[in-house]
């Protein structure tokens, strides 16, 4: 058996036991009500090194039904526009969930960005220094007419950064075993213009950011287990 084979089968197997433990333990402690609540205003400085909160402006306005939708899964939303001396931009997305469950767990840029009629180009997965360890994250491009918006994005589930879908799973079966339900976050960051341009002032804005919070708050935001 080959290496790759060996690696299905072990993943098929990590499932199979995941499925037939959850009928036996059903999740019922939620990680949320466990430790310090988040509050994500006030976790977040709305002014920070060179940066500071753009109020002239106005966020975009999300549909009604989707806005219905993100309210449903998620306990907290947070939306900025930072500016620097420079006058770069940098839009600030933050979405908080008390329980990933299956019907509960965040909804993906790649999904939400169609659903308000952009087009996404492109949708690359790597890997992200932020100054405190390597997280995997995707680089998105969308646009909508002569709008260029490249987006930085990841997922925390509990402790954990997982944007893959089946990593994202496994995390969310390791607690499911433990009979707890895991919170869960999407951080994302995006500007207009070009990617070239773009990603070097989003990755700069994420690490001065990371570098002004409580190692608490930048916990929340990374996690402490890389997959």
């Amino acid at each position: 058996m080959n290496a790759l084979n060996f690696k299905c089968l072990l993943i098929g197997l990590t499932l199979f036991v995941a499925a037939v433990g959850g009928v036996a333990l059903k999740p019922t402690k939620h990680i949320a009500d466990q430790g310090p609540k988040i509050d994500l205003e006030t976790m977040i400085p709305p002014q920070f090194a060179d940066w500071k909160v753009d109020k002239n402006v106005v966020p975009l306005q999300v549909e009604p039904q989707m806005l219905e939708y993100l309210n449903h899964i998620y306990n907290q939303t947070l939306t900025r526009t930072y500016i620097n001396q420079k006058g770069e931009r940098i839009m600030l997305s933050i979405a908080y969930g008390g329980d990933q469950s299956d019907s509960m767990q965040v909804h993906k840029p790649e999904m939400c960005y169609p659903a308000q009629g952009f087009q996404v180009l492109k949708l690359v997965t790597g890997i992200f220094d932020t100054g405190f360890g390597h997280i995997p994250v995707k680089r998105l491009l969308a646009t909508q007419g002569s709008r260029v918006e490249p987006i930085i994005y990841w997922i925390t589930i509990g402790d954990t950064v997982a944007v893959n879908s089946l990593k994202w799973k496994l995390a969310q079966m390791k607690y499911g075993l433990t009979g707890k339900v895991p919170d869960g976050m999407i951080f994302r960051v995006s500007s207009l213009g070009d990617e070239v341009t773009a990603y070097p002032v989003q990755e700069d804005f994420i690490r001065v950011l990371l570098k002004t919070l409580s190692p608490e708050n930048r916990k929340r935001l990374i996690g402490s287990t890389i997959l």
